[in-house]
């Protein structure tokens, strides 16, 4: 018998098998209790703690630290200084990631500013587009992280721990509230640009149900690998498999328990119904072609502006939480032509996503943010053979938010003269968390899950409600 033979035969086998598996009854009352177990699945939306401001997250992350010195921090004082030695009493309050040099020069910004909108905030000419959009924003000059390499930062800013595995916000929040939509994940992730380089560190969902955690939608043709059924299956084969799995899946769960099994089930479900669902959501050549324009999408070609417009498209659609990751903003060298390519790839993309989500009239109940894991430094970082750049910065970096329930038109904190430090409203990433979670109407500290003998939050044991970005 040829190989091919045997692997027909086998596969018919299993298939019959399945098919036989599948047909085989339930008692009633073990039939009865299963279904039971299965319609209280974890991810079902549920109320919050209290009155929600914001019911979805549009999480833009800036994937390396982008500059604020050259887009939202404009320091005179700066550009006077630039190539002067920094000064002993601020260089030994200062931490690098990379710089090895005694005494740092200032580097001062190339770019100029001005102050847009009725808020007066101040915007680099980098940034044309975000500055006519100022007014509905709450740019925050003075975020603070805890850590410094990329790899710990980035998964700081998503879980609030330097520790990888723990679940990230986006699971956190789909594990606080549940998801809106029966069609599409809770939790969705678009990527452009280099990647993270923590990977699936930044949205995974720790010791959380696997329901919670995110999904990655790939670019062309196939969004989510595997949801057509494999050459020479049908959809009438796949439905007997799905079947035969999930009654196991449900025995099995009178027996261990086990909410994973609940998580596998409704992983199967949900992916058979994305074979239709995930192809219509991210269709984005359905668009009028005034909104690709606004947005600067090539339906046929991936990037943050068409991640932008598909995140538009899948809160609509009732997705929870949608985490766009851009790169590369790591300008150790290169700094001049590397930040204005990153604006130029984002900046439109941005405007664009707030003033649709706005004209929609989705804003109010959706919380944009934007920022990245840390921000740069004041001095400039030596490079052979290349422009200057800057190192990483954690203790005053700027973010932005937008909508859901967010005090717009105002710009939060003070630095110093050099912008090295908060002398004003300093916001630690705790706090950060902390405020994301009450304009969805959680209460961080209520908001727990226990594992290895103790209850474990986003906030670990720290964070404040920031009052100023309440509206």
């Amino acid at each position: 018998m040829t190989f091919q033979n045997q692997f027909q035969n086998r596969r018919a086998f299993v298939r019959q098998g399945l098919a036989g598996l599948a047909a085989l009854p339930l008692g009633s009352n073990l039939a009865a209790s299963l279904m039971a177990a299965e319609s209280t699945f974890p991810a079902s939306a549920r109320q919050p703690h209290f009155s929600a401001r914001a019911k979805r997250v549009i999480f833009l992350f800036m994937l390396g630290g982008p500059s604020q010195f050259e887009m939202f921090e404009d320091k005179p004082k700066l550009r006077e200084c630039d190539g002067q030695p920094i000064g002993e009493e601020l260089l030994s309050k200062m931490k690098f990631a990379q710089i090895t040099e005694q005494r740092p020069s200032l580097l001062g910004t190339h770019v100029k500013f001005e102050r847009h909108g009725e808020s007066g905030t101040e915007v680099s000419e980098l940034l044309p587009y975000t500055a006519r959009i100022v007014d509905n924003l709450a740019v925050i000059k003075t975020m603070q992280t805890d850590e410094i390499p990329h790899h710990p930062a980035e998964v700081f800013m998503h879980s609030g721990t330097r520790m990888f595995g723990r679940p990230s916000m986006g699971a956190w929040i789909n594990y606080g509230l549940g998801s809106e939509s029966s069609d599409l994940p809770g939790y969705i992730v678009l990527q452009s640009g280099m990647r993270p380089r923590t990977k699936g560190s930044i949205y995974t969902s720790g010791f959380l149900s696997a329901a919670f955690q995110g999904v990655p939608l790939r670019d062309g043709a196939e969004p989510i690998l595997n949801l057509s059924p494999p050459t020479g299956c049908c959809a009438g084969d796949q439905r007997e498999v799905i079947d035969a799995v999930r009654q196991m899946n449900l025995l099995r769960r009178q027996v261990t328990k086990d909410p994973e099994t609940l998580a596998r089930n409704n992983s199967y479900r949900l992916a058979e119904r994305l074979g239709e669902t995930a192809a219509e959501a991210i269709n984005v050549g359905r668009e009028t072609s005034a909104t690709l324009a606004s947005y600067g999408v090539d339906p046929q070609k991936p990037s943050f502006a068409k991640n932008c417009l598909l995140a538009r498209r899948l809160v609509e659609r009732g997705v929870r939480f949608v985490h766009l990751c851009h790169g590369d903003w790591d300008h150790h060298s290169n700094l001049r032509r590397g930040i204005a390519n990153q604006c130029l790839q984002t900046d439109q993309a941005c405007a664009a996503l707030i003033t649709d989500l706005k004209q929609r009239g989705l804003l109010e109940e959706t919380l944009v943010i934007w920022g990245g894991e840390f921000g740069r430094t004041a001095v400039g970082q030596k490079a052979t053979n290349a422009d200057v750049g800057r190192d990483h910065q954690i203790a005053a970096f700027t973010m932005w938010l937008a909508g859901g329930g967010i005090r717009t038109g105002q710009t939060i904190g003070q630095t110093d003269e050099l912008g090295c430090f908060p002398v004003s409203s300093p916001i630690h990433v705790h706090d950060l968390h902390a405020t994301i979670l009450h304009l969805l109407g959680l209460d961080h500290k209520r908001l727990t899950h226990r594992f290895q003998g103790r209850d474990f939050r986003l906030t670990d044991v720290a964070g404040q409600v920031v009052p100023e970005l309440l509206a």
